[in-house]
């Protein structure tokens, strides 16, 4: 078994077919996406497949070191361009082809006006190994 992240991006990933922003959907749509995100993680906890999933919010805080004995910086530089994560989802599946059929089937959740989103998602193998560097 092979775990990956699926990673859903509000901004940042290429645009989806069906790009209307999630505060611009009815409280419908958002009920009718959230119900399918819910079904599609209670199949895959049937299969084994499903590790965990989180939702997060669109605001955040960047953060990095600033020295020896100074407080971290936050915000810095360019934060408002850089990509933003809407959530992730965490599966143990039996090969890579099945992480993308789960991707692609994940992609197709609703949003506006009920259609499909065909939302680019991210997905990343989790390491295995500690990469080793060559000499």
């Amino acid at each position: 078994m092979a775990k990956y992240l699926m990673l859903k991006h509000y901004r940042g990933a290429p645009d989806a077919v069906n790009c209307v922003p999630m505060d611009q959907w009815t409280p419908q749509e958002i009920t009718a996406h959230v119900q399918y995100m819910n079904d599609f993680a209670a199949r895959l906890e049937k299969t084994g497949e499903f590790v965990d999933a989180q939702a997060l919010a669109p605001e955040g805080t960047w953060v990095r070191y600033d020295g020896e004995g100074r407080p971290p910086v936050t915000d810095g530089p360019f934060a408002e361009t850089k990509d933003l994560i809407a959530g992730w989802m965490v599966i143990d599946v039996d090969s890579h082809e099945r992480a993308v059929e789960l991707a692609g089937e994940l992609s197709a959740a609703p949003g506006a006006g009920g259609k499909p989103i065909h939302e680019w998602l991210e997905l990343r193998p989790f390491l295995t190994e500690m990469p080793t560097i060559s000499e």
